[in-house]
């Protein structure tokens, strides 16, 4: 396999999480965010929308984060990404997806530049971006206490998609200095998460196009 990210991208980050969770390996592609690479031809064949992750396994061109991960569920499904009760199942899927679809894209690169373009300036951007975090960690912080399903990790004391989600999340808010500290539920999933070799070994900072 090959794995065409950023080291920054958060999206490219869970792909490289549940790819070692489940003991698999890729071949990393740098694709650069800040110098465009994600618009050029060559990738864009590859994937159209012009987006990171994309991930090669073969023939197949698999993209879109969640996507990937639930097909690497279903060809290599041990470890398990998901639990095997259906409640739980979808406990984790809608966890998992108030991050990716309802924090991320409003605070992901293309939007940031996009205010930026219209006229807005590194304050302004940093109070979007902090507005929405915020928001966002405050519904993950109440779904962990209202549910009850919690414990070490976002479902009980094994890890699963939803923390590979949520970590991630929790970096790049860290990165852009919003304050995580109304979150100790979060916080809590968090570190022990990063206890865990899947999480730190891949962490950006780690990535050869991180230097």
């Amino acid at each position: 396999m090959e794995l065409y990210g950023f080291f920054r991208s958060s999206a490219s980050y869970r792909v490289r999480i549940a790819l070692a969770f489940k003991g698999l390996s890729a071949t990393p592609r740098a694709i650069s965010l800040p110098k465009m690479e994600h618009k050029a031809d060559a990738f864009v064949r590859l994937n159209p929308q012009g987006l990171v992750p994309a991930l090669v396994d073969g023939a197949l061109v698999l993209t879109q984060s969640l996507a990937i991960m639930e097909y690497l569920e279903e060809t290599r499904p041990e470890p398990a990404l998901l639990p095997k009760d259906p409640i739980e199942r979808a406990y984790v899927r809608a966890f998992s997806q108030a991050i990716c679809c309802d924090i991320h894209p409003l605070n992901n690169v293309r939007v940031l530049k996009h205010l930026d373009r219209l006229g807005h300036d590194e304050a302004a951007r940093n109070a979007w971006y902090a507005h929405w975090i915020a928001e966002g960690f405050q519904s993950l912080e109440a779904t962990l206490a209202t549910r009850g399903l919690g414990g070490r990790f976002v479902l009980g004391d094994v890890p699963g998609m939803a923390d590979i989600c949520l970590v991630p999340q929790v970096f790049n808010a860290q990165r852009f200095n919003c304050d995580v500290t109304p979150y100790p539920l979060v916080m809590g999933i968090y570190e022990n998460c990063m206890a865990l070799d899947c999480f730190e070994s891949t962490h950006p900072k780690y990535q050869a196009d991180a230097a």
